[in-house]
Formats: structure tokens, C-alpha cells, sequence
């Protein structure tokens, strides 16, 4: 077989898949963040039990040195009765090290060689077949360093003849060669550097004993080209890197930050759809979150998932209405290198593949275009995925909770939205209700969230006045929970002493108290906020919450909109 396990057209899981050498990466607690089959094999441990492991449970010695200190070295171990060569090589400097690349080759067959020389009565008696048939460079000298044997894939590598070799000088092949070191000191020497044939090469030399006594040497190429090892320690660092990079993106993904114990309130509303969700969460079935924009419908989803048997699998959240139409395809699906301009490099996987296993949360379902809506429909029935670019399917096991604040049965009768993809997410349906119908929620609600906020900002409790909770019992609260927390917000920053008082609330709810207490101009930037979130709502309404028809009225991005819903604490 010729091919070059350096060829530019593997990528780096694939040389480290082919290679012939075992392959260990470790972190800088020394822990194995990489095995590939070969390592797995040679320390009798599947690959899956390997990692997350430290290296020292596997490889004991007691003069081996495990610990990673930026320092590039070779050792020989016997697991077992297998002799290995160890290589560390460090990734990074030794002030910033992020762990090392650990080769281990089999030296099982140079200790064969040893054993069988140390009982052998003569160094030249028995060897023709294993040189002959050895596919290493392998040299064995007397004391003197005179060459005794020589394989042909050595002198191959040399450019000279084996008969020639033989009996010469090993420094007439090698001029810096410490051969004869070696045999007269028996003092073992593992991946030395070494200038071969005009390249650097790494080799190792082992003294040769029979009964006690030295009677030569023993040496042997680890690796012809020191330069395709540096390559591939870039490769694998690179490789590392991109590891640690999707590591980083799953452990975002798999937090949840809710669960049912962050749902307050005692109103009948709001625990009959508690007690629903609870139900929702020990099955399989598709759910569909209903309600107003704001009523607490990401919170819900949170909470489904963390009590349900995938809590400790990913978590992905998908605002299907806030990613631009030309974008969402690749975003949920993902992508294939060289699938368009731009692609990153290996490509990239979708919301999909990295939700596999867990839960995808796709909110506001009711903006997702109608030809997305069909692909999405395929995965529901299908439960696969196929990136953008790529002819190749990937199985999903995951669980849809969709949600959305639109009429979507209205969206279904006009057309907007699929009738099939409506009827495959209308399994287990939960209204989830509008503050204004949790009747006794709102103080109870406001005391937590006015905690929550003081805890985030760091500043002294407050209490509410008396007027202020009238106020907030007799106000439909459009905006719901979350424009509750930002009324709040508002207070707490503005609010001098430990009460809040109407005074401190935002304008258009000093305006409800009926001129009580005389509005006082506020600074412009938040008259123009007040301004701009009165609009937003008007346009909503005008648009029976489309937020792409709002979006094209205001003059603004749909994006952009999402981004000030959110600030002005309308956002689903």
C-alpha cells in the first residue's frame, strides 16, 4: 500500500485514524482528551473508557515521568510484557501549555530481539529471516560499534548496499552516530534527534546483554522525517483546538437555566399549565407552547426539559423569527465545507444535529417561512437531517417543544402556516396564561422579580409601595411577565431610599394614576424610549403580531425589532 498517511487530502481525524502509531493527547491535568485505536489497543482499554481518564491509570512506572511540563521526551515501558516507546511532545510553551501529544509505538519486536540475543551464542546466528523481513530501520552492533546486521529498509533509507554495510564502522554510515556509546556504557538512548540522509530523524539505541554482560547495541528509526511529525502535532493541535471549541458550544448548549420551581405563582391559571407541563416532561410527544408574547413560554420549555429523562443532554434554543431568512437554512441544518461562499473550513454543524439526543426549543414556530416549514416538517417525520451541501443523512433522536404567541389555527385557515406541520406539533398543547388572567400572581410575582433584579445589580432591597401594587392590580399588563421585570428594572435604578414609588415607575404607567402626582420630564433618551416602545406595540397590534408586517411599518430589520422587543421587555 503506497498511500502517504501525510497526504494533504486526509484531514487530521483521518491520519490519526490510519497511523500505525498510538496517539494520546492529554490536557493539562494530564487527562486524556484523545485516543485513537492504536493507543487503545496497546494499553488493552476501549476508547470510550479511556477518556476524561488520567494517563497515570493506564501507564504505571515508577521512573516514568507523567506530569505535562513543557519538555519533549522518550521513555520504554512494559505494560505488561509489552515493551512501548513513549514520545511526549508538549502542545504550546511551557508558561502556556494546554497538555501534550503522547506517540506509543510497539518496541515489542526489539525486545523479542533482545531476549532472543541474549540467549543466543552468537549476535550473527538465527537473524537473517527477521532482517530480512523487517520493515523498520533496524542496525545492531558489537561493542566496538562494528555493524553485525543491518535490515535492508534501513540501508534502503542510507542509499547503500546491505553486504557493504556490514562489518563497517557504524560512524562510516553515520558520522554522528553514538552506537558504540551505547554498547559500551548500557545506557539506553529513546528518541534522540538525529541527522539521517540529510533529514532529522528520531531513533532509539538499547544495549544488548547475554548473562549480565554487554556485547553490543541495538538501534532503531522511530521516525525517518522529525518534519511529518511537526506536522502532525500542528494538525493535532489544530485538531485539539477545534475539540475544545465544539466542547465549549455543547456545554453552553446543555445548560438549562429554568426549571418548575422557577415558575411562581398560585393561581388556578397558571397551575393547571404547570401541572401540564410536569405531565409533558416524563413523555416523548412533540409540545407546543401557546401564549401571549412575554408570558413566560421559554421559561416552560426550560423547565419541560429539565425534569424530563434528557436533562443531561443538550438544550437548543432556536428563535425562528429573529434569523434572517437567508441564513436559517444553514443554521438549522448546518453545513458542508465548500457548500457556499464563506463556509467555514470542515463546515459546521445545525441547531438540529447539535440538539441530537436532547431537546430542540424552536420559539416563535408561527415566523418560520413556509419553505422552511416543509424541511422542518421532514425531520419531524423522518428524524433526520441533512446539512447544506452534503448528501449525507444523519439520524436524530430528539424532542421538539415549539412555541409561538400567533393564532397559528388563523395562520392554518389563511394559509401562513402548514396544515401537516401544525397537526405534527399540535400533540401536546399548553396554554400558558397572561398575567392578567393569574388572578392574586401579580404581587407575588413582582416581590420575586424585584429579589431577582437587587440580587443581579448588586444594590439594596426595596419594597413596593402600597399605591404602586394598586396600580399593578388594576394594569392589563399587555406585555406580561416581562414587561413586568422591566417596569421593575426601571424602578430600582431610579427609586432613591427603600420604597418604590409611582414616581419611579416608567411614564406610561405614571400616566395611569389619573394626575395624582404630576409627571416630571424625564431625560430625552428615555422619552424616546417611551416613544419607541409605544410604537412597537401599535404596530404589533395593527398586525395581529406579525412581526415581519411590524417590522416593514416601523422601517426597520425584523432583526432589529426582536433586538428592541427584547429591550422594552415585549419579546415572547
Amino acid at each position: 500500500m503506497n498511500q502517504n498517511p501525510m497526504s494533504p487530502d486526509l484531514n487530521p481525524a483521518d491520519i490519526l485514524e490510519r497511523i500505525r502509531v498510538g496517539i494520546l493527547i492529554t490536557n493539562e491535568q494530564s487527562k486524556i482528551q484523545y485516543c485513537n485505536p492504536v493507543a487503545a489497543d496497546y494499553i488493552g482499554h476501549d476508547v470510550g473508557a479511556v477518556l476524561g481518564q488520567e494517563i497515570a491509570e493506564f501507564i504505571r512506572h515508577p521512573e516514568l515521568r507523567l506530569e505535562a511540563d513543557g519538555i519533549a521526551e522518550a521513555q520504554q515501558v512494559l505494560l505488561g510484557k509489552r515493551l512501548l516507546i513513549l514520545n511526549f511532545f508538549p502542545l504550546g510553551k511551557k508558561e502556556s501549555m494546554a497538555g501534550r501529544i503522547i506517540t506509543l509505538q510497539d518496541g515489542s519486536h526489539v525486545q523479542n530481539l533482545m531476549e532472543r540475543l541474549a540467549q543466543s551464542q552468537s549476535l550473527l546466528e538465527g537473524w537473517e529471516n527477521i532482517f530480512e523481513n523487517a520493515y523498520d530501520g533496524v542496525m545492531v552492533v558489537d561493542t566496538e560499534g562494528i555493524i553485525v546486521r543491518i535490515t535492508k529498509a534501513y540501508c534502503h533509507f542510507l542509499n547503500v548496499d546491505q553486504e557493504e554495510a556490514i562489518g563497517k564502522h557504524c560512524s562510516e554510515l553515520l558520522p554522528n552516530s553514538r552506537m558504540e556509546i551505547v554498547a559500551q556504557t548500557g545506557t539506553a538512548e529513546i528518541g534522540e534527534p538525529m541527522i539521517i540522509a540529510g533529514k532529522e530523524a528520531l531513533v532509539m539505541r538499547l544495549p544488548l546483554r547475554e548473562n549480565g554482560k554487554l556485547v553490543g547495541a541495538v538501534g532503531k528509526i522511530m521516525f525517518r522525517d522529525v518534519q511529518d511529525l511537526r506536522t502532525l502535532a500542528e494538525k493535532l493541535d489544530l485538531l485539539e483546538n477545534k475539540i475544545k471549541f465544539y466542547e465549549k458550544e455543547l456545554e453552553h448548549y446543555q445548560k438549562y437555566r429554568y426549571t418548575f420551581s422557577s415558575i411562581m405563582g398560585s393561581s388556578p391559571a397558571i397551575l393547571k399549565a404547570k401541572a401540564l407541563a410536569e405531565k409533558a416532561a416524563q413523555g416523548k410527544s412533540t409540545v407546543l407552547l401557546l401564549g401571549e408574547s412575554g408570558t413566560g413560554k421559554e421559561l416552560f420549555a426550560h423547565a419541560i426539559h429539565a425534569a424530563g429523562p434528557r436533562r443531561n443532554k443538550p438544550f437548543v434554543r432556536v428563535n425562528c423569527g429573529a434569523i434572517p431568512s437567508e441564513l436559517i437554512e444553514a443554521e438549522l441544518f448546518g453545513y458542508d465545507a465548500g457548500a457556499f461562499t464563506g463556509a467555514k473550513k470542515g463546515g459546521k454543524p445545525g441547531k438540529f444535529e447539535i440538539a441530537n439526543g436532547g431537546t430542540i426549543f424552536l420559539d416563535e414556530i408561527g415566523d418560520l417561512p413556509l419553505g422552511m416549514q416543509a424541511k422542518v416538517l421532514r425531520i419531524l417525520q423522518e428524524k433526520e437531517v441533512e446539512r447544506v451541501g452534503s448528501n449525507q443523512l444523519l439520524e436524530l433522536d430528539i424532542r421538539i417543544i415549539a412555541a409561538t404567541h400567533r393564532d397559528i389555527e388563523k395562520m392554518v385557515s389563511s394559509g401562513e402556516f402548514r396544515r401537516d406541520l401544525y397537526y405534527r406539533l399540535n400533540v401536546f398543547t399548553i396554554q400558558i396564561p397572561p398575567l392578567r388572567e393569574r388572578e392574586g400572581d401579580i404581587i407575588l410575582l413582582s416581590e420575586y422579580l424585584l429579589a431577582k433584579i437587587e440580587r443581579e445589580m448588586g444594590v439594596k432591597p426595596k419594597l413596593l409601595d402600597h399605591s404602586v401594587e394598586d396600580l399593578f392590580k388594576l394594569y392589563p399588563w399587555t406585555g406580561n411577565v416581562r414587561e413586568l421585570q422591566n417596569a421593575l428594572e426601571r424602578a430600582i435604578n431610579v427609586a432613591e431610599g427603600e420604597r418604590i414609588f409611582i414616581r419611579d415607575l416608567p411614564l406610561y404607567l405614571q400616566d395611569l394614576e389619573g394626575g395624582h402626582t404630576p409627571r416630571i420630564l424625564q431625560p430625552l433618551a428615555l422619552e424616546v424610549a417611551e416613544a419607541e416602545r409605544k410604537s412597537i406595540l401599535k404596530a404589533l397590534k395593527l398586525t395581529g403580531g406579525n412581526k415581519a408586517k411590524a417590522a416593514d411599518i416601523l422601517g426597520i430589520h425584523r432583526t432589529n425589532l426582536y433586538r428592541k422587543m427584547e429591550k422594552y421587555g415585549l419579546d415572547a
